[in-house]
Formats: C-alpha cells, sequence, structure tokens
C-alpha cells in the first residue's frame, strides 16, 4: 500500500469513526435528560415581591440520619401568585434503585425567607412525575421592648441538645401569643404534627402536654422527634438573638437544649 493510500484509508477510519459518534452517544444523552413538572403553592392571599425567588430542589433522603443530597435544583422568577409552576431537570444516571428521593421548595426574597414546605414529597415512588408542593408561610417576628422580644413566631429546629437534627426532616416550632403570659403553640415534630400551649412570662418559659398525630416514621426519625419533645418538656427559660434571628430554649442551669432559626 502506497503512502497516499494510507492516508486515503485513514481518513475514512476517521471519518466512520466521527460519523459513528453521535449514534453512540445519542441513546445515552437521551436516557440521561429527564425532567419533573409540578406546582408550588400557598394558602394565603399575598402578592409576591417583585423580587421573589422560587427554588425547587431534587434531594437524595435514603438516609433516615444525615443531610440531604442535593441532586438538581431550579430557581424561578415569582412573576405570578400561587399556583407556581416549575419544570426540574435533572440526570437519571444519578437516580439510584433502592434509594428514596424527594422535592423540596422555598420562596424566598433576598436574605429573607417567606414559604417552605413542612411535608416530604417523594418522587419516583410509583407516582407521576408531577407533584403538587404546598409552601407554609413563614412569620417574621419582630423584636419586643428593651431589645428582649418574644418568642411568637415560626422557628426551624436547628440542633436538639448538641446532637443535630435531620435536615429534610423539617422540625418547626410556631408559638402564637395568647393573652398575657400565654400562647398557641404548634408544628411538626419530623414525623408528626403536633400542638399545645406554652406559658411564657419575662424570659421564663414552660411548654404543657403536648397532642400529636400518630404517624410511623423511619426510626430515626421517630428518635429525633421523641428527643424534641423531651427538650420542650425540659426548657424553663428562652434566649433572642435578634441579630442572626435565632432562639435558644434553655433547661435548669442555663444550658441550651434547643436551637432555632427564624422561618
Amino acid at each position: 500500500m502506497t503512502k497516499s493510500s494510507k492516508l486515503i484509508f485513514s481518513r475514512r477510519r476517521f471519518m466512520a469513526a466521527a460519523a459513528a459518534l453521535p449514534l453512540l452517544a445519542a441513546p445515552q444523552a437521551l436516557a440521561a435528560r429527564r425532567v419533573l413538572r409540578g406546582t408550588v403553592s400557598y394558602r394565603e392571599r399575598v402578592a409576591l415581591p417583585p423580587s421573589a425567588i422560587v427554588e425547587v430542589k431534587l434531594v437524595d433522603v435514603s438516609l433516615a440520619d444525615a443531610p440531604a443530597r442535593t441532586i438538581a435544583g431550579t430557581r424561578i422568577r415569582a412573576r405570578a401568585g400561587s399556583p407556581i409552576a416549575f419544570v426540574l431537570r435533572y440526570n437519571s444516571a444519578d437516580i439510584a434503585p433502592g434509594k428514596t428521593y424527594a422535592l423540596q421548595a422555598r420562596i424566598t426574597d433576598g436574605d429573607r425567607l417567606l414559604f417552605i414546605n413542612t411535608m416530604q414529597y417523594t418522587v419516583f415512588d410509583g407516582g407521576p412525575d408531577n407533584t403538587g408542593i404546598r409552601v407554609e408561610h413563614v412569620r417574621q417576628q419582630e423584636p419586643g421592648p428593651e431589645g428582649r422580644g418574644s418568642p411568637a413566631g415560626t422557628w426551624l429546629a436547628e440542633d436538639i441538645r448538641g446532637g443535630g437534627v435531620i435536615d429534610f426532616a423539617q422540625t418547626t416550632l410556631q408559638i402564637e401569643p395568647d393573652g398575657r403570659v400565654s400562647g398557641r403553640v404548634s408544628g411538626h415534630g419530623g414525623c408528626n404534627r403536633y400542638g399545645g400551649r406554652a406559658r411564657i412570662r419575662g424570659s421564663s418559659i414552660s411548654f404543657g402536654p403536648m397532642v400529636s398525630t400518630k404517624m410511623a416514621c423511619a426510626p430515626a426519625l421517630m428518635d429525633q422527634e421523641q428527643k424534641f419533645h423531651a427538650a420542650l418538656a425540659s426548657a424553663t427559660h428562652f434566649r433572642l438573638d435578634h441579630r442572626q434571628s435565632k432562639l435558644f430554649l434553655l433547661e435548669t442551669g442555663g444550658r441550651t437544649i434547643l436551637r432555632f432559626s427564624q422561618m
């Protein structure tokens, strides 16, 4: 074979290989691209600020005792009221059989959290890939006189007795004033919703018995929920950090047993 023949042959082999690449890659690319659609909605009849952003994430929640791992996400300018449609694109190669995946949503305006979901919305579990996510309004706390303030508001647990919290569990505490020294208490313990009353006088606080739903969840969630309710029952005082928007519940002796961030 002459040198020119070899050159022509090599070019033909290169062109044939290049032509075959799209055919080989196309099925893989098609298999990798997937879409989840749905809506984010809220009950309140309020107009969102023009700068509000809706964020939806697909997360891996397989490990109940570890933070959720984000698989994909999308951010939408909230130009219309509820419901707000979303399209979330993800790579199917990131979805492993036997694992649990869920959607999370929140609406923010700059650094201010306006709405967040408090329930878990699982996907890839046999249902339609068109999920309606309900988000709850986050009440903003106003400092009280003398910079001391009131614990009234909605709070998200960040730590229970120094052991952290399960990220996706969304353990919440909402305190609504009802008279001078008492307040209605409600929230989500990570598995079950609960309600009761709290007695507040100055910086002192005590929680009465809580009535809770009776759903069964993963053992780690149930264990955290029990620790959360036990810590509430042990609380004797509270402390507010207005600068960081934190609420601390303390037991006798001044030890912090619960730390919350404002929702």
